[in-house]
């Protein structure tokens, strides 16, 4: 049963992996930026600026998916 559902548990395991990167990223920004009293704009502009690296995750997982499920990769 392990075997057999293996890639998909790993598939699983580094979704959540990186989900959790970026949870700490966007917590590590958050206290340094409190800390240094950051303009409006600037917090604006980091976190659009993280947010556009999970959208580029999601984006390929979504794709990936789409492939897979059409045979095509």
């Amino acid at each position: 049963m392990l075997v057999e559902h293996l890639e998909l548990i790993e598939a699983i395991g580094l979704n959540l992996f990186f989900l959790f990167i970026f949870g700490f990223i966007g917590l590590s920004i958050y206290d340094v930026m409190n800390r240094n009293d950051v303009p409006r704009m600037g917090k604006v502009v980091v976190y659009f600026v993280l947010f556009l690296g999970c959208a580029g995750f999601i984006a390929k997982g979504i794709i990936q998916f789409i492939w897979e499920s059409q045979g095509v990769g």
